[in-house]
């Protein structure tokens, strides 16, 4: 907050994760203490999905932004110095002097369709180094990853995700010439060893990714790249995955979420599930480091389609595939499932919910901490199921794969990695490893 100037007029934050909701709060009220008189306004994922309960929780805040907010916050900041107001200003919302919550426009403002306007990410000197310097990335890592965007927004319609909401279903893909001119920038300013691309659903045009492909290997552009949070397949065939690895692709993670085709028929999650399974076992057959997203415990689930999921990811692991993590399904604000939970009554929303949304995942030994929501399975049991295969899963992996072994057993004492694994025990063995040596310093 020191950071904050003095004679500030607004505050804007961006909070993207529901799960850190309670910490916002707190810093948000802790900047109102400090700065009684500015007008703050909050954006995002969680902002969007949430407006009204997020300004009753946090009195502190003025107006939310809802969707895209780079047009939305500067019609905001125009109309507040011009009137010292913003009532009218499309795609926010916020509470009336009555107490009543209003919004104006649409659900979620405005879609921006022509990306290439908006100006690049401008990252302040020595600032990225501190995240290189710790090793932080959201997929693998090398020595200095930029996160990237292709795209905005994603054309399916999946109950467990907030696309639909934050975004609407509208797939908008960046001109391929804006896209190599940034990445070459970062290059050229920062030096970057891979780019990271964070989209919703990076890959879902062939045309676009041939292209783009062609253009990084005649531009002679020399870095890793990868796809952390997981794509589709439709269009992932040899001719494709051959060019991603010839021009850097590291690191390929797909999303069939389920092996129940009961299930994923029950979540919108429109996919060939066998089409899906050929494309990433020839993306491992040809040399891409891959990984495989599974989710169990859906609302509306049964053993019989958790045990289905289970299997499959085993036998992935079984046939090559580096990473199959599984995890149990969190209700997210703004999802569908998460709206009909709340309706039905099967959902309080409080402090206790959002930080579970957080530590869910994230602390397998814990059984008592998992959360289900379907009435035909037993939180506690698919807490073991989870982590017993997280364990079997491994065991298979480096089993029936033992050249592994010495892959991770290189990387973890290198700054880089192939797989989540190896950067989470990386990031392990670093940090045991101060804590003794305090222990050990007198």
């Amino acid at each position: 907050m020191d950071q904050i100037p003095k004679y500030t007029d607004v505050i804007g934050f961006s909070g993207m994760f529901s799960g850190e909701w309670p910490v916002s709060r707190a810093l948000l009220n802790k900047i109102r203490e400090k700065f009684p008189n500015v007008l703050i306004v909050s954006g995002g994922e969680h902002a969007t999905a949430m407006p009204e309960y997020s300004l009753r929780d946090c009195p502190a805040l003025d107006v939310i932004v809802r969707g895209e907010g780079e047009f939305t916050f500067l019609n905001l900041l125009e109309n507040w110095r011009k009137t010292g107001n913003y009532g009218d200003v499309q795609g926010i919302g916020f509470i009336d002097e009555n107490d009543v919550y209003r919004e104006s426009g649409t659900a979620r403002g405005v879609r921006i369709t022509q990306l290439d306007k908006l100006p690049w990410p401008d990252w302040p000197d020595n600032y990225l180094e501190k995240f290189w310097e710790a090793g932080k990335s959201f997929g693998v890592n090398t020595e200095r990853d930029m996160p990237f965007q292709f795209s905005r927004g994603c054309p399916y319609q999946c109950t467990f995700c907030s696309n639909p909401f934050m975004w609407s279903t509208r797939y908008v893909l960046r001109g391929i010439d804006d896209v190599i001119s940034e990445i070459k920038h970062y290059i050229k300013r920062y030096n970057i060893t891979s780019i990271q691309i964070y989209d919703l659903t990076a890959i879902t045009k062939k045309q676009w990714i041939l292209d783009y492909c062609h253009r990084v290997l005649e531009e002679g552009i020399e870095i890793k790249w990868s796809i952390p949070s997981g794509t589709r397949s439709e269009i992932l065939d040899e001719e494709v995955l051959n060019l991603l690895i010839k021009t850097g692709c590291n690191y390929l993670v797909y999303a069939p979420e389920s092996a129940s085709e009961r299930t994923l028929k029950m979540v919108k999650k429109k996919i060939n599930l066998q089409d899906m399974t050929n494309s990433i076992l020839t993306a491992k057959k040809i040399g891409l480091t891959t990984r495989t997203n599974l989710i169990i415990g859906f609302p509306g689930e049964k053993w019989s389609d958790v045990w289905k999921t289970i299997i499959y990811g085993l036998k992935m692991s079984l046939k090559g595939v580096d990473d199959v993590p599984l995890f149990i399904y969190s209700p997210y604000p703004g999802a569908e499932i998460f709206n009909d939970l709340v309706a039905q009554g099967k959902l309080d929303v409080n402090d206790e919910y959002f930080f579970k949304l957080t530590s869910l995942n994230s602390d397998y030994a814990r059984f008592n901490n998992v959360i289900c929501y379907s009435p035909d399975l037993d939180a506690w049991k698919l807490g073991v199921a989870r982590t017993l295969f997280i364990l079997l899963n491994y065991v298979v992996s480096y089993l029936f794969h033992p050249g592994r072994i010495i892959r991770t057993v290189k990387n973890v004492f290198s700054n880089q990695s192939q797989t989540v694994f190896e950067h989470r025990l990386r990031d392990m063995i670093v940090k045991n490893y101060i804590l003794l040596k305090k222990a050990f310093t007198f």
